[in-house]
């Protein structure tokens, strides 16, 4: 394909499309601007219109990412209503399904070393996901006696942890790891466990 200076479509998006493609394929440190620059049929000096370097296409993946992961999350919380237990352990879920369906994406928001910070809007992105796990955090605390309830943003940082290391670990094919359970057993029973302690579910019989 012959490559073009001009671009009549959404060069910017399709480079944020070959980005994805890339870091699914060879990690966020494994593809240059030129070879994104080259799946989206256009010479590496026009990608420079629309970002200052290899960082500034990957953050805005991951910004992109966030928000696909906030409707996701918002998605789940609704279905899980009016139950306040329902809701967070369907955000829990989410995060699960988020990580298999957008790996690109969850690459590049967890695994690239980019800062949630590096610009305004990725922040903003981020908050409004995380801001869905605390919000059914918060929801399922109020049935804790305030002397006991952990704060919010420690109760949704224990599921996120839990989440996050469950798709690390299992729900990826990680080289070398196998579990012998499916990840989203392990990741409700891990969330059962930490319920229990709570007092928010009763114990097993």
């Amino acid at each position: 394909m012959a490559k073009r200076g001009y671009h009549h479509g959404n060069l910017r998006q399709e480079l944020v499309a070959a980005a994805l493609r890339l870091i699914e394929a060879r990690g966020p440190q494994g593809f240059t601007l030129s070879e994104a620059a080259k799946q989206a049929g256009v010479t590496p000096a026009a990608v420079y219109r629309h970002f200052e370097g290899r960082e500034d296409l990957i953050a805005e993946a991951a910004r992109q990412g966030y928000e696909i992961f906030a409707e996701v999350m918002g998605a789940a919380y609704e279905t899980g209503q009016p139950s306040a237990l329902a809701a967070f352990e369907a955000t829990g879920r989410a995060y699960l399904a988020f990580a298999r369906r957008y790996p690109g994406h969850y690459i590049a928001m967890f695994e690239s070393g980019i800062s949630i910070q590096r610009t305004p809007e990725l922040a903003a992105a981020a908050d409004r996901a995380w801001g869905v796990l605390q919000r059914a955090a918060e929801d399922l605390s109020q049935h804790i006696p305030p002397e006991k309830r952990p704060p919010p943003a420690m109760f949704s940082a224990h599921v996120w942890a839990m989440s996050h290391g469950v798709v690390e670990l299992f729900a990826r094919n990680s080289p070398g790891t196998q579990s012998p359970f499916p990840a989203e057993e392990l990741l409700e029973s891990g969330i059962g466990v930490y319920l229990r302690g709570l007092g928010l579910i009763p114990p097993d019989e």
